[in-house]
């Protein structure tokens, strides 16, 4: 029986097919496909066994092996499972590290029990670099990066347009130290599998968010990361006020409806207090003993108050935390820009129309034909 291949192009992704991919869960863990659900042909003790079997004594005495381990009820049950994911997505794929022996008896162990599916050719590894090269096309994509102080509503901004990436979205990360989400970080390759994803339907001119190559626990490939610090900019300005509205509403009432959701009330509260007070000692070298001791103080009295039903108390850390910190940061490091880069400064409205504005009419130079020399 000849078992069916599908090319690994990026339009599967695209299309959001669930893909079952049967690699050890140590490896789905370390980096999975868009999509992906970990079936796995071998769980980890299994494959570390046939890994030593492979290397004492070769393919043939590791397939002999993996077929004693993976046999009866525990292959009845592995088959059960590909099968129920398939009747849930008929049109699911398959795929292993390289496309090979394990997406490959997976196939055969599903033909038999009637329900053929296709394998990904070269697998995983194959649709990595596939989207590794959609990122690195994407530094050759016209680019505009939006910038501004601490609370300027960059992230909404970019959200607001249809060729906006969402950088801090990938990294599940608002890209400051108590910008962590409740939820685990996405590994470095989940990192970048997302940003190919977003990609591979925004084919043209492109607007950030200003970023250091660093966003929480992921970094920005290179090649992109350098076209992002060559790339015109806006910046956003807003006063103090509108700016401590905005920053409440991630810092505190997003991140506590989180939380809550995630782990109710009693201990959500106490995590998203551990959290901010953790975020706020790693800024202790910055800050110094003394500024940091009297906005740890603050920080605790604003929970207290928040605990009687006023959280807007947090005004009085996230004030100075803002005035007396990211301000005169993000200034310095603005000081170090080239001013002419800035096509637009003004407030948000004006920089949203500024941003459709250059979306637009850098859509249209890449539309318009070459002239002839």
């Amino acid at each position: 029986m000849t078992l069916p291949l599908v090319e690994p192009d990026p339009a599967l992704l695209r299309e959001r097919r669930v893909l079952i991919d049967v690699r050890a869960p140590v490896e789905f863990a370390q980096g999975a496909l868009p999509g992906a659900v970990n079936r796995p042909l071998m769980d980890d003790e299994e494959r570390r066994l046939v890994g030593i079997e492979y290397k004492q004594r070769g393919q043939q005495a590791a397939i002999a092996l993996g077929e004693r381990l993976v046999s009866g009820g525990i292959k009845a049950a592995r088959v059960a499972a590909w099968q129920q994911c398939i009747e849930a997505h008929p049109d699911a794929l398959i795929y292993c590290f390289r496309g090979g022996l394990r997406s490959q008896i997976a196939q055969q162990w599903l033909a038999e029990a009637g329900c053929l599916r296709p394998r990904i050719r070269g697998g995983w590894k194959a649709m990595r670099q596939s989207l590794g090269a959609r990122i690195d096309a994407a530094a050759d994509q016209p680019l505009l990066v939006v910038g501004g102080l601490t609370g300027c509503a960059k992230t909404a901004l970019i959200q607001m347009l249809d060729n906006g990436l969402d950088l801090e979205g990938c990294a599940r990360h608002k890209g400051s130290a108590f910008g962590r989400h409740p939820l685990p970080a996405p590994s470095q390759i989940d990192f970048e599998h997302d940003l190919g994803q977003r990609l591979l339907s925004l084919p043209g001119p492109l607007v950030v968010e200003d970023e250091s190559r660093h966003i929480g626990s992921a970094n920005l490939p290179l090649a992109f990361w350098q076209a992002m610090e060559s790339a015109p900019r806006l910046r956003v300005e807003m006063p103090l006020d509108w700016r401590l509205r905005q920053i409440q509403k991630d810092y505190i009432d997003d991140l506590w409806a989180i939380h809550r959701q995630q782990f109710g009330e009693w201990l959500g509260w106490a995590l998203m207090r551990k959290q901010l007070a953790t975020a706020l000692t790693r800024l202790k070298k910055r800050l110094g003993g003394a500024r940091l001791a009297r906005l740890s103080r603050l920080q605790q009295l604003a929970f207290r108050e928040h605990e009687r039903g006023n959280p807007q108390a947090h005004e009085a850390w996230l004030a100075p935390l803002l005035t007396e910190y990211y301000d005169p940061m993000y200034r310095y490091q603005l000081e170090k820009r080239d001013a002419a880069r800035f096509l637009h400064v003004g407030d948000w409205e004006s920089c949203l129309a500024a941003a459709r504005e250059w979306s637009a009419e850098a859509a249209r130079r890449v539309d318009e034909p070459a002239l002839p020399a």
